[in-house]
């Protein structure tokens, strides 16, 4: 291992992560990066590269919160500076790791300390640490999201805030953040995205000389770190008093009222919430002009800023991909490239027949030849129209396969005379159909009180969350239930001989919260994508049933996986992921066709969850099996699919059915399925959580028209029907 740092000089390509990260060392201001991309592409190594090209800074002597001896923060608790002596020191990386802890991060008290001997010893976190620094938080989208909130609202707000059991401590935290993930693992909730000020897409060249070159520098690098960063020392040099420079001239960039009008105009045409990107893009415009050694925003400025501050605040859902249509954003900078002029009067135009055809009878705004009708070659007809006839351009191919008429239809094919083969032919398969519309989806969740990761889904004792009860402390004590600690030591206060008014405390008498709040869960689809499935207005909407839930585990922060069968037997079609992307792309792409494995399903997806308590054992599974309970493929394919259901009732599996049979005669299969998981059984039309919000409307609305002195009806079995409904739906 060395602490010779990779030079940032020396990293081939990505221009726009160089741009982005450089832009944010000149102006802290315009509120980090985040660095999205695939793995192994140097996004760590030229975040810690770039800490070593930042200024060095004067520091307090003494202070642990890096107060500046020009301006000490008034609220330091180190302070108040009476003295202002100060240091230089090299900027701060400060990096965070993934399963860090909130304690860690704010900084902790030591309540055994300030309940014991009556003193505030507080510990500094990591923002502190990181204060007039570079705060690196690799793997993002992994951490927990009320993590990252709080590392999001002190990056905005410039500052820190403890409030413990009573005790407030608050300092400063000023810091360039930068943030790294790699979409595949998951996403960030556009509200998180938002925070970030920029977003640089990332990917592996295709270039094979470039690639070499990548190679040869980190091989010369890893055999001789010292002499590799001599090279490029000088190159380093020029680039940190660049950096330097533009600070500098910074305060005296202009942003003309053209540009600003630029700005708002752009980010109003792209529809994009809210007023951060407007502010987020004026900055980022500013330190562009002040990074290319100007004092006024140019239009050049305002578009790169654009693409930097703009494709991830466009994000609708978690299905949409980060994007910027060029187009658009050229067009809306050209018509707002001029200073507004107020508009003038326009005079009404007299009407009639003069010399210039402007009637209605003729000329270029009439009726009559050249207008382009049926006569003239005009879109019905002619020569030059687009009809049947018409030889005009022929309309755009908008890349979509035309779909097969009647003569090219599957059901219309001749029949093929049998080929003889000496394996099994394999099933056919029909096209894939794509997905319905998501909606709302009522919320499943798992029995009992777990223990996972925080999340929006199933009961769990949580770091947040309202407080449950007290317990003795496991660890380190953290969160102080003060009532059940002072009714602890009480009793006792005689025996130890108490003769003032502070209590007599004994680390047994220390309790602490547990609360609960609510956990992520692991939900594993298992698919059944046969031939009975194949019909394509049905495989619409439970294709859009299945990405309506994969939304809603995005939402509630759950790992998804998905097991599909058809044939003969059964794949892991998506590893347990926190990507609903690619949980969406496969189930889009998913063929259907061949007969219903159903045992070899549930066989494989019950190997997946033993494979997955053995990773986390922590995170508890919810099944959900989408299927029309049949099953295919032999004698005792439905003995085989019962016995393997009764392997999950046994472990105490979570499961919930989707039931997809359709047709005014129904088996109950699916039913009898999820009775033998020991889960339930919901149809499509009952998914919808608007479906158990109109029943309960129907229900106030019949029993609020009733007059008061009006007589029930005869048969109460009749009128009890909506209830029973809502209830068993819920």
């Amino acid at each position: 291992m060395t602490d010779v740092r990779y030079p940032f000089t020396a990293i081939v390509g990505m221009a726009d992560l160089r741009l982005g990260l450089l832009l944010n060392a000149v102006s802290p201001a315009v509120g980090g990066v985040l660095v999205r991309g695939e793995k192994g592409t140097a996004k760590s190594t030229m975040v810690r590269a770039l800490a070593g090209l930042l200024p060095s800074i004067a520091a307090v002597d003494g202070c642990r919160f890096a107060c500046d001896p020009a301006a000490p923060d008034p609220q330091c608790p180190d302070g108040p500076h009476t003295s202002v002596a100060g240091h230089e020191r090299p900027s701060q990386l400060v990096e965070l790791p993934v399963g860090v802890a909130e304690d860690r991060i704010v900084g902790s008290l030591d309540l055994e300390r300030a309940l014991a001997e009556g003193v505030k010893a507080y510990e500094p976190g990591l923002l502190a640490k990181a204060h007039r620094g570079v705060l690196y938080i690799d793997e993002v989208n992994l951490l927990q999201d009320h993590v990252v909130d709080l590392l999001l609202d002190a990056a905005a707000m410039g500052r820190s805030y403890v409030e413990r059991e009573g005790v407030s401590v608050r300092h400063a935290a000023r810091f360039l953040l930068v943030g790294t993930m790699n979409p595949e693992e998951g996403e960030l909730r556009p509200q998180l995205l938002d925070r970030f000020g920029l977003t640089v897409e990332i990917a592996a060249t295709r270039d094979p000389a470039e690639r070499a070159e990548v190679v040869r520098r980190r091989l010369g690098y890893d055999a001789d770190p010292a002499g590799f960063a001599a090279r490029f020392a000088e190159e380093e040099r020029e680039l940190a008093e660049r950096i330097t420079a533009a600070r500098e001239l910074l305060p005296k960039v202009e942003l003309t009222d053209v540009a600003l009008r630029q700005i708002t105009a752009v980010c109003a045409a792209f529809e994009v919430d809210g007023l951060r990107a407007d502010i987020v893009m004026a900055r980022t415009a500013v330190a562009l002009a002040a990074w290319a050694g100007r004092t006024e925003v140019l239009e050049e400025d305002v578009r790169k800023a654009a693409q930097l501050a703009l494709p991830h605040r466009r994000r609708r859902n978690p299905f949409d991909a980060p994007g910027l249509d060029e187009e658009q954003l050229d067009r809306t900078l050209e018509e707002h490239a001029q200073p507004e002029e107020p508009a003038e009067p326009v005079e009404p135009e007299p009407e009639g027949d003069g010399p210039d055809g402007d009637g209605p009878d003729g000329g270029p705004d009439g009726d009559g030849p050249g207008d382009g009708g049926p006569e003239d070659g005009g879109p019905d007809g002619g020569p030059d129209g687009g009809g049947p006839e018409g030889g005009g351009a022929p309309e755009p191919f908008d890349g979509a396969a035309p779909e097969p008429g009647p003569a090219t239809s599957a059901e219309d094919e001749p029949a093929q005379p049998p080929v003889p083969a000496q394996h099994p032919a394999p099933a056919r398969e029909s096209a894939p159909v794509a997905a319905g519309d998501p909606y709302r989806t009522r919320l499943f969740t798992v029995k009992g009180t777990g223990h996972g990761a925080q999340g929006r889904r199933s009961p769990a004792e949580t770091t947040g969350g309202h407080t449950v009860r007290a317990r003795r402390p496991q660890g380190t004590l953290s969160r102080l239930h003060l009532t059940a600690t002072l009714q602890a030591a009480a009793p006792h206060q005689v025996a130890r001989g108490r003769d003032g008014r502070a209590l007599v405390l004994h680390r047994d008498d220390f309790r602490e919260q547990v609360r609960q709040g609510r956990e992520s869960n692991l939900v594993l689809f298992v698919v059944d994508a046969s031939g009975s499935m194949a019909a394509r207005q049905r495989m619409t909407a439970v294709k859009g049933a299945v990405l309506s839930l994969l939304m809603d585990a995005y939402q509630r922060r759950d790992k998804i996986g998905m097991v599909t069968f058809r044939g003969a037997d059964a794949e892991l079609a998506l590893p347990p992921t926190s990507s609903v992307e690619v949980g969406a792309a496969r189930l889009e792409s998913l063929p259907t066709g061949g007969r219903t494995p159903l045992a070899a399903g549930l066989l494989r997806a019950h190997e997946v969850l033993r494979v997955e308590r053995l990773r986390d054992p922590s995170r508890r599974p919810l099944l959900v099996v989408v299927t029309d309970g049949r099953a295919t493929g032999g004698r005792d394919a439905v003995a085989r699919s019962h016995r393997a259901a009764a392997l999950f009732a046994a472990q105490g599996t979570a499961s919930v059915v989707l039931d997809c049979e359709s047709g005014p005669v129904r088996l109950g299969l699916a039913r009898t399925l999820a009775g033998l998981l020991g889960g339930s059984a919901v149809s499509l039309d009952e998914l919808r959580a608007e479906g158990v919000a109109s029943l309960v409307r129907e229900s106030r609305s019949v029993h609020s028209a009733r007059p008061a002195n009006t007589a029930r009806p005869a048969n109460p079995a009749n009128s009890a029907k909506p209830i029973r409904s809502m209830r068993k739906a819920a």
